[in-house]
């Protein structure tokens, strides 16, 4: 039964003041912990489900709330949780660069937000032929609209179940981010490296729950493949590396140098390359969904007032023509102001809305496909930074200006087609539930502002505290934000005429050879797939964080294969606890070591320095929390969820 034709029946209310506020407020806070999580682990993962749950849990507490106001607020909650990403992929690369020594709260909160905002926009005519026309499978969006349902039907209890989940996890990551970063009583990773032969071998694992959490919500498919790509790296390509250069003591940092210079270029070639293939492989169908698009725009034209169902009313164009003006006008000044050439921002101007728009669109259907947590945002970016290089390098542009007006290119790039890839998702959901387009898109920019807000002030507070980008004297546990130190790396590389074109060219024969082996699995209609960006995101993180993930996702499918997933499944919720709370709680702590000058004022000295096995055990604690929480708290079987 189609549920979006039931509710259209009866229209319910869906922006009211206190779904804004709890959309709004929750955008912000999502935004900040994936901002966190994002500078550590190079991955974000969808907020829609915790978003939703949480909207349930705290609505019910009213006398009346409905199924939309539930959908609103994780349309907005979302929304912020997505443009985290975009910002923490590229921003930090100002910083590396040495363009900007700080998050300037204007000129920062302008590019996400506006960047943003474009998103939306240019989402709103592919939304008829994506989600309504298209088959797509869009996993996390049909995930969300059942975990509504669900909580719909049961008079809220389910999100109050689901609550109890996340503050659980919440818990625990918090407590342990308390004990390794603020009391440091124990270290975040086991490591070691030996010389073999004439090669450096390395191996460790990182102790952040945070990361198991993050494998046990993508699955085991996707944290194979991040494995697989570190082993790659750091066990066939270090090794065949450091082979040729005479050997350095100590090991340890020696291949965290190698790995760091060379061989993370691998992991660029084959980022280009995935995001190119993206683009070819979707490029029939974003022509279609353009045209569809158009069309029923023209329709919703000549229908006569009411002829249009309230479930597919979506902004009206002139009104996003007016907000796309009024975004993409702002951005060519600041590129002018922070260029100074006029010609220069044009051409920057010219870039970012083609490159926004089409790989808008490539995140929107991508969505549809696996999900916006799986999107290849970070590819599709860099593939944008390494052409606008090229392209004002060709125009003549220096080596002062030039890597930072790249990266501002793909900063705003890379804000719209995270944006782009969530809001389709969202749409799903709310096509499922019977919500109304064009409430939910103006929830989007709601979201998208609020979350651009904060931003500045939550990356400053992290830089000050830890520190990003290489790990050094001053900053021990300084945030490697992998996206956006490689984006600085490209960047720079082209206008210094420094990229290791080599080993970019190994990524690509990677990528393509992970291509060719996906497109075989998909003709045998395997469950097991290889997604290029997967392999090539194991590539470029340090392999400690590749081993987290695994364990995290060999952790969901002992659940899996006890008790049949589903999109409500508490061990998911337990999960994005411990993301949240680790997050939340490392953002807190930034705060007393940004007012003691740098310096942690809780840490305890222990002889010795920090221990091991403290960090061990709570890992070991959290993995089989994640199993208990995950098989005994699982839906019922024959769930729609299921089918």
């Amino acid at each position: 039964m189609d549920d979006s034709r039931q509710a259209s029946d009866a229209p319910l209310p869906e922006i009211t003041p206190k779904a804004l506020i709890l959309g709004v407020a929750l955008s912000m806070v999502l935004a900040g912990a994936n901002a966190y999580l994002g500078l550590l682990a190079g991955m974000t993962v969808s907020a829609s489900i915790p978003a939703a749950v949480i909207s349930m849990a705290v609505l019910r507490l009213f006398r009346r709330s409905n199924i939309l106001e539930n959908n609103i607020v994780q349309t907005a909650a979302s929304a912020g949780e997505s443009l985290a990403a975009g910002v923490i992929f590229t921003f930090p690369a100002l910083i590396l660069l040495g363009a900007w020594t700080e998050f300037d709260y204007v000129q920062t909160t302008l590019i996400a937000g506006l960047g943003g905002l474009l998103g939306v926009l240019f989402t709103v005519p592919l939304r008829r032929a994506l989600v309504v026309e298209a088959r797509l499978a869009f996993p996390e969006g049909v995930a969300t609209a059942e975990v509504l349902r669900v909580g719909d039907r049961s008079g809220g209890d389910s999100g109050g179940a689901g609550v109890g989940a996340i503050v659980a996890g919440g818990v625990l990551g918090a407590a342990s981010k308390f004990g390794q970063t603020g009391l440091r009583l124990w270290t975040g990773s086991a490591e070691t490296a030996r010389y073999v032969g004439g090669s450096v071998l390395y191996a460790g694992t990182s102790l952040a729950p945070a990361l198991a959490a993050v494998g046990y919500i993508v699955g085991l498919n996707i944290a194979v493949l991040v494995f697989l790509g570190g082993a790659l790296n750091w066990w066939v390509a270090i090794p065949l590396v450091s082979a040729g250069y005479i050997r350095v003591e100590p090991v340890e940092p020696w291949a965290w140098r190698l790995w760091s210079t060379q061989t993370r270029y691998i992991g660029v070639g084959a980022m280009v390359v995935g995001g190119l293939w993206a683009v070819v492989r979707l490029w029939p169908s974003l022509v279609r969904g353009v045209r569809s698009g158009v069309r029923a725009y023209q329709e919703q034209r000549s229908a006569e007032d009411g002829a249009v169902p309230r479930t597919e009313r979506d902004v009206p164009m002139p009104w996003v023509g007016v907000a796309f003006v009024l975004s993409a006008v702002p951005l060519f000044y600041l590129f002018r102001h922070l260029i100074g050439n006029t010609t220069t921002a044009a051409v920057m101007a010219g870039v970012m809305l083609v490159a926004g728009f089409l790989f808008s669109a490539v995140a929107s259907y991508m969505a549809g496909l696996v999900g916006s947590s799986n999107n290849p945002v970070s590819g599709l970016t860099i593939a944008t930074i390494l052409f606008t290089a090229l392209l004002l390098l060709g125009l003549g542009m220096g080596t002062a200006a030039g890597p930072a007006a790249a990266v501002l290119v793909g900063a705003v790039v890379c804000c719209a087609a995270a944006i782009g890839g969530d809001n389709m998702q969202d749409l799903k959901t709310g096509h499922l539930v019977g919500a109304t387009p064009w409430k939910q898109q103006v929830m989007q920019a709601v979201g998208v502002l609020s979350a651009a807000l904060v931003m500045a002030p939550v990356l400053t507070l992290l830089l000050k505290a830890y520190g990003i980008g290489e790990k050094t004297a001053a900053h021990p546990q300084a945030l490697p934000a992998p996206q956006a130190s490689l984006m600085a790396s490209v960047a720079r590389g082209v206008f210094e005429k420094s990229l290791p074109w080599g080993l970019l060219g190994v990524g690509m024969g990677v990528a393509v050879a992970v291509i060719a082996l996906d497109l075989w699995l998909e003709r045998r209609r395997s469950a097991f797939r290889t997604p290029v960006l997967a392999v090539a995101v194991g590539i470029y993180l340090p392999l400690e964080m590749g081993v987290a993930i695994l364990l995290g996702g060999l952790a969901a499918w002992v659940v899996g294969r006890r008790r049949r997933e589903g999109a409500h499944s508490q061990g998911v919720l337990f999960a994005a606890g411990l993301i949240t709370g680790e997050a939340l709680l490392g953002i807190l702590l930034a705060i007393p070591i940004v007012a003691n000058a740098g310096k942690n004022p809780l840490a305890i000295t222990l002889a010795g320095g920090p221990l091991l096995w403290p960090g061990a055990a709570l890992m070991a604690v959290v993995l089989v929390a994640l199993w208990r929480v995950g098989s005994h708290a699982g839906p019922r079987e024959g769930s729609e969820a299921d089918a």
